[in-house]
């Protein structure tokens, strides 16, 4: 790993690393007890509330989380790490490698990646609102005279949550895995005492139970499997943390602790609705005796914190490699650890969040409301992630046709499900989340086709850089005792800031260097792969330094490592040229034209080329340049 662009962090045990990830990677999937059980029998649903229902409805939520937690994610996806990153767009980037003979399939990969990256926006401004929400309700178990201070209390927590953002998250992450090992336990023990006073419902552990609830309810299946989706929301979370803690963190965490202090509650919340059925207007918070409600809502607060915190942290790094990979604009990024690169904040994307929360909680006023919006973008996003492993495990790990399709086929089938019944509830709110994502992979997709074009024009309209430097007649122009490094996107062409330059200044540099920075499908590249240099003559050298979409860019750093190729770049003596350009939409095969201006829109807002690959401001020449599309 570069030294230059991140650092190699210090080996940590196995157990501080689990502590770690219980606190970071089941916030989410930790804080559904909150109102998944309400859900289920809320009007909407039709689920009559007796025995028989109380039973299958637990057994449901149990074999979702065997089946798609523990089976598809711990067991399955989280062996599909590039290079110990996990996530949809590292695991897109992992999946195109597979057809990158195919330019049509490549394509497709990497609209199905795109799509899930874009729906998990969605759910990084639902998390929070939901979880908040769901923690604050306890306020009406209490009294109902505290109710309206419930909306008013979760909008201040959440506008203080973004608000401590650009301090960072190093000190917070230090106590988030014993917080939530607390809640854990207290999940565990909360459950397992009602189960002792009814163990009628450990009934829920056989699986013909589930089959049993699900075939009874008919075509109104959906509307029941709308809500137990509630239970597996935060799934993803497993695997697009991996590259912070490891895929054995994860997976013990999940199977010691996690999963069955999740299986404990539920059981728990449906023992006591099988003693208690009027208990079914909060049947978490109910089964704390009155005494213990404010020490477990207090316990619920700081659990719904850490799980806003860990999708509001997510949705920096998915936007950090978005951008790496061509689907995003640049962006100003800032560092909130000199130790650990992976700690970021990112102005725009947290005031984004911010205002997509607020507008929520107002929008939708209760977890309730809001159980309506969540769950359509992490069905979508799970089939994202099917589709994507195919690829993986019959591509890359060349497993047998038969086992690639029928693993995949099975896991689709649950996620089209799942689908199904969170799609009946877009009209109670499922719009919101695919509006987000619809909004999100449109500009996403213009920006990634947009610089296509831009890079088609280039090449048309450019000048071949290895004739052109053949061409020229060093003696007859004047030498400036300088480097310059011209930085372009296109290094199989003469710059434009090189053209200008000798126009209108007429002068050559001692050294020209023509650079490029090419980021590749992999989260990481060593020191020994950071360069790759050629030299063309008459004192040109042709340079592509790669990145991967984890790696911080920096360009002066990077450079250094030309040395060992033979090519030493004094620091103070060089100066670095930039084509700022002006995108002009023009009638043509390019993009229809308000996606062409929009575009061009998205072109003058990006962050800055010095800000982004960390050059040195005093140092920068910018030179403007027309791009017709």
């Amino acid at each position: 790993m570069s030294t230059s662009s991140h650092t190699t962090p210090v080996p940590q045990s196995l157990s501080a690393l689990t502590l770690a990830a219980i606190g970071v990677v089941y916030g989410d999937i930790g804080t559904s007890p909150l109102y998944t059980v309400k859900e289920i029998f809320a009007p909407a649903t039709g689920v009559p509330l007796d025995a028989t229902n109380i039973i299958g409805a637990v057994s449901t939520i149990f074999w979702a989380l065997m089946l798609v937690v523990t089976l598809k994610y711990v067991t399955l996806i989280l062996r599909a790490g590039n290079r110990g990153e996990g996530g949809s767009l590292a695991l897109t980037a992992l999946a195109a490698q597979t057809a990158a003979n195919n330019p049509m399939l490549k394509r497709w990969i990497l609209g199905i990646g795109l799509l899930g990256a874009t729906l998990f926006y969605g759910d990084s401004v639902i998390t929070p609102a939901i979880s908040v929400l769901g923690a604050m309700e306890g306020l009406e178990v209490v009294t109902p005279a505290l109710k309206p201070l419930v909306i008013p209390i979760s909008l201040g927590i959440l506008i203080s949550l973004f608000w401590v953002q650009r301090f960072g998250t190093g000190a917070m992450g230090k106590v988030f895995g014993p917080i939530v090992t607390v809640w854990f336990l207290m999940l565990s023990l909360s459950g397992v005492l009602h189960i002792i006073a009814q163990p009628s419902i450990l009934a829920a552990l056989n699986p013909m139970e589930a089959w049993h609830f699900l075939v009874g309810r008919g075509w109104y299946v959906f509307a029941a499997i709308g809500a137990i989706v509630l239970a597996i929301t935060g799934a993803e979370a497993l695997y697009a943390d991996m590259g912070h803690f490891g895929r054995k963190p994860i997976q013990i965490a999940w199977m010691y602790l996690v999963l069955p202090s999740l299986a404990l509650n539920y059981m728990g919340q449906g023992a006591l609705l099988l003693s208690d059925p009027s208990a079914v207007s909060n049947p978490f918070y109910k089964l704390f005796p009155p005494m213990l409600i404010w020490p477990a809502m207090v316990i619920a607060t700081f659990a719904a914190i850490i799980a806003s915190q860990a999708v509001i942290s997510g949705a920096y790094s998915i936007t950090r490699q978005a951008v790496q990979m061509g689907f995003l604009p640049r962006m100003a990024v800032l560092h909130t650890s000199a130790r650990e690169s992976g700690q970021i904040y990112m102005p725009g994307v947290n005031w984004a969040l911010l205002i997509g929360v607020i507008a929520v909680v107002l929008l939708f006023r209760s977890s309730s409301g809001l159980a309506g919006a969540y769950g359509i973008a992490v069905t979508v996003t799970m089939a994202t992630t099917t589709c994507l492993t195919f690829f993986v495990i019959r591509g890359a790990w060349k497993l047998p046709a038969p086992v690639a399709f029928g693993a995949t086929a099975f896991f689709l089938i649950l996620d089209f499900l799942l689908i199904a019944g969170c799609a009946i509830k877009f009209f109670d709110g499922g719009w919101f989340s695919l509006l987000v994502a619809g909004v999100l992979f449109l500009l996403m997709s213009t920006w990634q086709k947009g610089r296509g074009i831009v890079m088609q024009s280039i090449r048309r309209e450019g000048t071949e850089l290895k004739s052109f430097v053949d061409s020229l007649k060093p003696e007859e122009i004047q030498r400036s005792s300088r480097v310059a490094i011209y930085m372009v996107a296109d290094p199989s062409t003469v710059p434009q800031a090189l053209l200008h330059n000798l126009k209108h200044n007429q002068v050559l540099h001692d050294q020209n260097l023509v650079l490029t920075v090419q980021f590749d499908n992999v989260p990481w590249v060593s020191d020994e792969e950071r360069v790759q240099l050629e030299e063309l003559g008459n004192s040109f050298w042709r340079i592509t330094l790669h990145f991967g979409f984890m790696d911080l860019p920096d360009v002066p750093a990077a450079l250094k490592h030309c040395a060992a190729h033979g090519l030493v770049i004094p620091i103070f003596q060089t100066s670095y040229f930039l084509s700022r350009e002006s995108i002009v939409s023009t009638p043509g095969s390019g993009m229809s034209g308000w996606r062409e201006r929009l575009f061009a829109m998205m072109t003058r807002n990006a962050g800055g080329v010095v800000e982004f690959f960390r050059l040195p401001d005093n140092a920068v020449i910018e030179l403007g340049t027309r791009i017709q599309i």
